[in-house]
């Protein structure tokens, strides 16, 4: 894809504002996990085909035991740039992400849902800050951008969460619990994942913060939709990502 004006990707002197030295980067990963989402994933595809980024992309979609009829869509969509890894029984998100993480080839990693409630527009937004050499991780937070607002429930649930993950970590993220989340590969080198489910959230998030790297956050828009439209994470997912917060910053994990 073609270089976005103002960023220049191949780049690797030292950045004044933040003195982190910038590293050259060359492809970008962008997993889809993918359950039940005939309806939705198509359009997502063609918005990801359309984005323009400084990067090459290749994009791993990894159906996760859809039995609606998604297979047969992602099949029509699969080509050099899509590639479509399947598991034949439900996992979880988590373990969807895994899937992805260990197939791809990028030296930048970024997850991307399918039902969409983010917008592959805001990519160029994600990847500024780690091309200028600013940060190493970057997420996007629904709560500084424009959104249609997510249910109340939802919201009180996201923003609890965040604030926990303050606490704990000594943080000040707005939106842990986002989709958008984008890694310098290397930053994630040797680190293991172990929830299958949307317990992935504030597990990698604890992770990557018991590292000391801190992360960078950028607003992005947001179209939330409701449980009728086929919004899968509900409440009690909240009770297991405030466990994951708790069990990973009091639990020895890996250098």
């Amino acid at each position: 894809m073609p270089e976005a004006e103002g960023i220049d990707a191949s780049r690797t002197d030292r950045d004044e504002v933040s003195g982190m030295v910038q590293r050259t980067y060359s492809l970008l990963s962008v997993i889809v996990p993918v359950y039940n989402e005939r309806v939705t994933v198509a359009e997502v595809i063609r918005r990801i085909r359309a984005v323009d980024v400084p990067v090459d992309v290749e994009v791993i979609v990894v159906d996760d035991g859809s039995s609606d009829g998604t297979d047969k869509v992602l099949t029509a969509l699969a080509d050099s740039t899509v590639r479509v890894l399947t598991h034949p029984v439900n996992k979880g998100k988590g373990a969807a992400i895994r899937t992805g993480m260990g197939s791809a080839r990028g030296d930048l990693l970024l997850i991307q849902d399918a039902d969409l409630e983010y917008d592959p527009e805001d990519w160029p937004r994600l990847l500024e800050p780690i091309l200028r050499g600013k940060a190493r991780v970057v997420y996007g937070s629904r709560f500084t951008g424009e959104r249609m607002n997510m249910l109340p429930l939802h919201w009180i649930g996201n923003r609890f969460l965040s604030l926990v993950t303050n606490l704990l970590y000594s943080s000040t993220m707005s939106d842990m619990e986002t989709c958008y989340k984008l890694f310098d590969r290397q930053v994630l080198e040797g680190l293991t994942i172990e929830s299958d489910r949307f317990e992935f959230e504030p597990e990698i998030t604890a992770k990557v913060l018991r590292r000391g790297i801190r992360i960078y956050e950028v607003p992005i828009s947001y179209a939330g939709r409701e449980l009728s439209e086929g919004k899968k994470i509900t409440w009690r997912d909240g009770f297991g990502a405030l466990r994951a917060l708790i069990k990973y910053r009091f639990t020895r994990i890996e250098p």
